[in-house]
């Protein structure tokens, strides 16, 4: 016969034990990563809109007009830079999407507007943002469209 020697390890029931306290942890955490991804999201929104800002005053230093869209001052399809496609901002934010937000840009003479809309709302952003020629971004908590009218970012 053999002589079965006391076996060490952990036991079924320690395992789980350990097994749940991870879950537990994970539950927890979870939402605060979330909330956090979300944020950063939001902030990265706001970088944009200062990056558009920065992108109409050297379109309008250029063309003596303002980019009346996103597109305008995107890079161009082939060849070198013009009214059409100023190459001031990439490829994402000419796309109209960038880090979980939706923008969009209207513009004339007088002035420009910027709208920045989460693409999932509570998921990539719980803002929506707008912004002008006067450079102010405008917050709203909420679904709807943030205007001249909403609260300013801080």
């Amino acid at each position: 016969m053999r002589n079965f020697k006391k076996r060490r390890g952990f036991s079924l029931i320690e395992l789980l034990i350990v097994v749940a306290i991870i879950l537990i942890i994970i539950t927890i955490a979870l939402p605060k990563l979330s909330r956090a991804r979300m944020q950063s999201q939001e902030v990265a929104a706001i970088a944009a809109i200062r990056t558009l800002h920065t992108a109409q005053v050297q379109y309008y230093s250029t063309y003596g007009r303002f980019a009346t869209s996103l597109a305008e001052l995107g890079p161009p399809a082939s060849g070198s830079a013009n009214a059409s496609a100023a190459d001031l901002i990439g490829n994402d934010l000419s796309g109209g999407d960038k880090s979980g937000y939706k923008f969009t840009l209207t513009g004339n003479q007088a002035g420009y507007a910027i709208n920045a809309s989460p693409v999932a709302f509570n998921s990539s952003g719980s803002r929506t943002f707008y912004s002008d020629q006067t450079m102010v971004i405008h917050q709203n908590y909420g679904q709807e469209p943030a205007t001249t009218n909403s609260p300013e970012l801080k």
